[in-house]
């Protein structure tokens, strides 16, 4: 079943960057990200809401909570090509 949304992972991967490239061409990168990651948001959060999971956030150890920041970090400053850290300077 894995191998199923892997596919489907590199699908829809595969759909947004061509939606990124063709969608964006007279928009401000950081602009266009910043609307992408807001609807991601707003789906993510959906799911976890209809879920019933927003209960669980108490039982996120400290750590794991660092290293969730950290990712997200990371993975910021990979989707904005580092901005965040051009920002900071």
């Amino acid at each position: 079943m894995w191998k199923y949304y892997a596919l489907l992972s590199a699908l829809f991967a595969a759909l947004t960057a061509i939606f990124a490239k063709v969608g964006v061409k007279d928009i401000n990168s950081d602009l266009a990200t910043a609307i992408r990651t807001t609807v991601i948001l707003l789906l993510t959060w959906g799911i976890v809401l209809f879920g019933q999971h927003v209960g669980e956030i108490r039982e996120i150890p400290r750590h794991a909570w660092l290293f969730l920041v950290l990712s997200g970090v990371a993975g910021a400053q990979l989707i904005t090509g580092g901005s965040i850290i051009m920002l900071i300077k």
